[in-house]
């Protein structure tokens, strides 16, 4: 799930209604955890913030926190908590535990979970249904190293003799969600520094073993408990491994087990109290600290991310996606508890000073970010985190080529054999069945006429037509009673050819690429008047040149400032993308611009113009 890098297209807060609507899902698929439970993960008073991911997954926290839940197809049916969730509550989720250290290894390398790997207890192995999610523990450490989904039921596995396939990880300790966090936020907790990410005897019993005798056990292990089923040469399910490979796997166990078990007794005490000094601190802040912060938080948005070619910009724009994420770590902002009390007047109180300046929108009643003044005295003085500032620019340096990339189009007309003038291509042992641009297809017309010799002595540029490739060029074509031509000139003989093929059109974006039959559709841009006398620009034929109307929606969204949906079309097949505000031109212009398509297949119509 979180094996390669997915940037996050969009993060925001969750609203009452959906902060409960959360909570009461995550109280149904984990009946295990009580409401303390849940309230003590995600606090009744603290922010809550999702992140949306382009592969559809969504990822839930506490503002300014780790992350807790992650939803994979953002519909809440499939919803998980994170290690860090399992750490505080481990008891949340019905757990496999493993036979010793060295398995571990290739859980959280990304394996999935197998059967031969999993410890069974005295009793039996446990009950349970397919797709519930479980997670997974090594043995005397409280605290799960993964988290997946079961892949069959327990009768279906003992019936399988337990073998094959028992979870399908999600995700697991040092994957990339593991690893963004650890990335882009420095909690004051020492929490992951002193006991997670600098934790030398966890990495140390997961890392292989130099020597030979090591690497042997490896091999045997690694083929029977988690990548191969067939084990018979290995290890049987019972644990029957040879006497050395057995010894030095319970000594890493029993080693690895005792120091991540103190690891997870320090990890408790130690979260413990680093959350009640977090508290203190939060609690502690006065309203002097607050503006303080506001303050950096808006100088350091200006220097890094609030660009000139962006603005205008709505107040509420330039707090949610530039001065929140400008915030020290382990802090949270908020405006009520500073001495403006409300967004608009701190903004005003800002624009007062020179620093920007602020004006309202009459219709949205919001305030809006019209300029920066670059040259002020506070905006010179400050100077912005640069490290924190070049990551930014190289992950959207690499991000934006990698869109470009990913955005390149290339549209060709080509052309099929009909009907018509499928005798030519037989006389000549062309392929019927194949695809032929304009040029391919006037040479097969050409070949024709030079293996039946037809073309005029007595005028070089004229061809003879006999009664095949008469046929092929005018059959059905001539109105009853009018006489067949007997001759046709060879700048003509070529666009009259084709016309009698099927046509068709070949789409080719990144390394995707689809061959559809006619005439290639045009992506139509329409703005018309809504009631209150307010503007929306409709936008469609998108899949025609493979473009994700949900990924332009979002990108619209941020390039406009905008809100935008995404629809079905009314009577037809496909998606439209709605955006508030007549923007027909710019819409025109982006999809130009960034999406390559040709200005011939762009047609624009607004109805608001008389």
């Amino acid at each position: 799930m979180f094996k390669k890098a997915v940037e996050a297209k969009a993060q925001q807060r969750l609203s009452g209604a959906d902060r409960k609507k959360l909570k009461r899902t995550i109280r149904d698929r984990f009946p295990r955890a009580s409401d303390a439970d849940i309230d003590a993960l995600l606090p009744p008073k603290a922010e809550i913030t999702v992140s949306k991911f382009q592969n559809r997954v969504h990822v839930y926290g506490v503002e300014g926190g780790f992350p807790l839940f992650f939803d994979v197809d953002g519909r809440g049916s499939e919803i998980y908590p994170t290690v860090f969730a399992l750490w505080k509550l481990p008891e949340m989720l019905p757990y496999f535990m493993l036979k010793g250290g060295e398995v571990s290894r290739f859980v959280i390398g990304g394996a999935d979970l197998m059967f031969p790997g999993i410890s069974v207890a005295a009793e039996g192995l446990p009950s349970f249904s397919a797709s519930e999610p479980w997670a997974v523990k090594v043995p005397g450490n409280p605290a799960p190293i993964a988290v997946g989904s079961t892949t069959m039921s327990s009768a279906e596995a003992l019936k399988a003799g337990l073998r094959g396939k028992a979870l399908r990880i999600m995700h697991y300790y040092r994957d990339l969600l593991w690893e963004s966090v650890e990335g882009h936020y420095v909690p004051n907790s020492g929490f992951l520094e002193d006991v997670v990410l600098e934790d030398p005897s966890f990495l140390a019993s997961n890392q292989p073993s130099d020597s030979s005798e090591g690497a042997t056990c490896e091999s045997d292990v690694q083929q029977s408990c988690v990548n191969n089923e067939n084990t018979e040469g290995s290890v049987d399910v019972n644990g029957a491994i040879s006497d050395a490979c057995a010894a030095s796997m319970q000594n890493d166990s029993e080693n690895a087990a005792k120091e991540i078990t103190t690891d997870a007794s320090d990890l408790k005490s130690t979260a413990n109290v680093d959350a009640a000094k977090l508290d203190i601190e939060l609690l502690s802040l006065s309203i002097e600290d607050v503006d303080s912060h506001l303050d950096r938080c808006l100088l350091q948005a200006l220097h890094t991310t609030v660009k000139d070619k962006d603005l205008p910009m709505p107040g509420s724009t330039l707090w949610s996606n530039h001065v929140l994420p400008c915030r020290p770590s382990g802090i949270t902002l908020d405006i009520k508890k500073s001495s403006h009390k409300k967004l608009s007047k701190w903004l005003q109180a800002k624009s007062s000073t020179g620093l920007i300046t602020v004006k309202e929108d009459k219709y949205k009643k919001e305030a809006m970010l019209i300029s920066v003044n670059r040259g002020h005295p506070e905006y010179l003085q400050f100077k912005p985190e640069k490290r924190l500032v070049e990551k930014v620019v190289q992950a959207g340096d690499s991000a934006a080529s990698e869109s470009r990339s990913q955005k390149a189009l290339e549209v060709v007309e080509v052309y099929k054999s009909s009907v018509h003038v499928n005798p030519i291509f037989a006389s000549v042992g062309a392929d019927t069945g194949k695809l032929y641009s304009a040029s391919e297809a006037t040479d097969i017309v050409f070949k024709y006429i030079e293996k039946e010799n037809l073309v005029k002595q007595t005028n070089k540029a004229t061809v003879v037509l006999d009664a095949t490739l008469c046929d092929a060029l005018f059959k059905g074509a001539i109105k009853k009673g009018s006489t067949y031509p007997t001759e046709i000139h060879k700048k003509d003989l070529g666009a009259t050819f084709i016309n009698r093929m099927q046509a068709h059109h070949m789409v080719t974006r990144g390394g995707e690429s689809v061959v559809r039959k006619g005439v290639l559709k045009t992506v139509q841009i329409m703005t018309e008047r809504r009631q209150g006398n307010k503007k929306v620009t409709k936008v469609s034929g998108l899949e025609t040149f493979l473009i994700d109307p949900e990924a332009l929606a979002s990108e619209l969204q941020k390039k406009f400032a905008c809100s935008t949906t995404v629809a079905e079309l009314p009577g037809k097949k496909g998606l439209e993308v709605l955006i508030q505000g007549g923007v027909i031109d710019d819409v025109a212009r982006h999809l130009l611009e960034q999406y390559g398509i040709p200005k011939r297949y762009i047609e624009v119509l607004d109805k608001t113009r008389k």
